[in-house]
């Protein structure tokens, strides 16, 4: 066994406490200062340079290795929750009202406090630094842009030479089976919002007025022929409307009418096509039938992409701690979105998934993001063994 799986079995039981401490304390978005506190807490008496945000509740920690200098190498957790009401009847269930550690999140948190214990012990064989990024709004606006924009890259004194962090699932998988791929991993997601501008009169007079709504239905259909007329099917786009609203009665036309949809894209080239092309087709349409339309395309997360060097170098890292039958390959990416993306664009890194399903069946068991999404947190002592494993193999790796 090596090392770092010793000492992360050392500390699992405290991990696992502070991640049920953590569960019962959901926080949303950016302001997390219940979840920082508890941070905090797990962290006093480690020699560390700690460093707070200022535009949100987040905690950078350095460690300086004893070896001499050598690269930086940073390590993510992501502390936020959901606004889910929690189903799962656990002792340690959310007291918050309407809010969820719904994604795992409080795993990522103490498994990335695993890794710095791990890496405090392990101090004096590492020949460089490493900084641990506890990061707000992964599920909201996206704090890693602004812990970057606050100087998170830098925190060391020297740019950050590699990145890593780790996201639980509770299906999919059965537990403790990792995954991941080299490439686009997540998707880049954006956000299409349109109004129809018409002019309002009696449902049984339409010609005397400009009726928006089937207008606004003709283009949700003709979005759709254009994904798959206009983009190859193996750099896909899916865009899917989730929201639709106009009108106040059957028999009243209004004089506008909305929709709202998703965009997802695993390239820049799509990406940049997409939002082209959406504006183009929204305000055509609306125009051939002598209506207006305003169409707001806002860019959000960028796609996720995993290094090629660096995800074979994590893979093998897995491989060797945990054996080739506790991972799998990820034959293609997924259309959810994460903002470590931001941190993957200016830094090569990995990201990679492990099964924390508790279900019999990791099948049929309830996902991320379920009220009833259950996560089996003896994962917890691999996560910190891991995480700890990548800082300690890139410090010493030879590039």
């Amino acid at each position: 066994m090596t090392r770092t799986l010793e000492l992360g079995q050392k500390y699992g039981g405290s991990i696992v406490e502070l991640r049920r401490a953590l569960h019962q304390v959901p926080e949303y978005d950016l302001d997390l200062p219940k979840t920082q506190g508890l941070i905090l807490q797990a962290l006093e008496g480690l020699d560390l340079e700690i460093t707070l945000g200022k535009e949100l509740s987040s905690v950078t920690a350095v460690l300086r290795g004893g070896a001499g200098p050598g690269p930086v190498v940073l390590l993510r957790g992501d502390m936020d929750a959901l606004p889910v009401t929690e189903r799962v009847d656990v002792p340690f269930r959310s007291t918050h009202p309407g809010l969820m550690h719904a994604c795992g999140h409080d795993l990522h948190v103490a498994g990335l406090v695993g890794a710095v214990k791990i890496l405090h012990e392990l101090r004096d064989q590492l020949a460089g630094d490493v900084v641990f990024m506890f990061q707000p709004g992964e599920e909201t606006t996206g704090g890693a842009p602004i812990m970057i924009r606050e100087g998170l890259l830098e925190a060391a004194g020297r740019r950050v030479d590699s990145a890593y962090c780790l996201h639980v699932q509770s299906a999919g998988d059965p537990l403790g089976v990792w995954s991941s791929k080299a490439g686009p991993l997540m998707a880049a997601a954006d956000q299409l919002s349109v109004r129809v501008v018409g002019a309002g009169a009696h449902g049984s007079e339409p010609y005397r007025g400009k009726d928006p709504i089937p207008v606004l239905c003709e283009i949700v259909g003709a979005l759709q022929t254009m994904v798959t007329r206009q983009f190859d099917v193996f750099d896909p786009v899916v865009l899917t409307v989730g929201k639709i609203a106009g009108g106040t009665k059957e028999n009243i036309i209004p004089d506008d009418a909305f929709f709202d949809a998703t965009v997802r894209s695993f390239s820049a080239e799509s990406r940049a096509t997409m939002q082209e092309a959406c504006v183009r087709l929204v305000e055509g349409i609306a125009a051939a039938h002598g209506l207006t339309a305003e169409a707001d395309y806002r860019v959000g997360y960028p796609v996720t992409v995993n290094d090629e060097l660096e995800y074979v170098f994590a893979r093998q890292a897995i491989v060797d701690l945990f054996g080739p039958d506790r991972f799998r390959e990820r034959p293609n990416a997924e259309c959810g979105a994460e903002d470590m993306s931001y941190v993957l664009n200016e830094v090569p890194g990995a990201y990679v998934n492990l099964s924390a399903c508790s279900a019999p069946d990791h099948t049929t068991a309830a996902d991320n993001h379920s009220p009833l999404a259950d996560f089996d947190d003896s994962v917890l002592p691999d996560a910190a063994a891991l995480l700890a494993e990548l800082a300690v193999r890139r410090l010493t790796r030879a590039d």
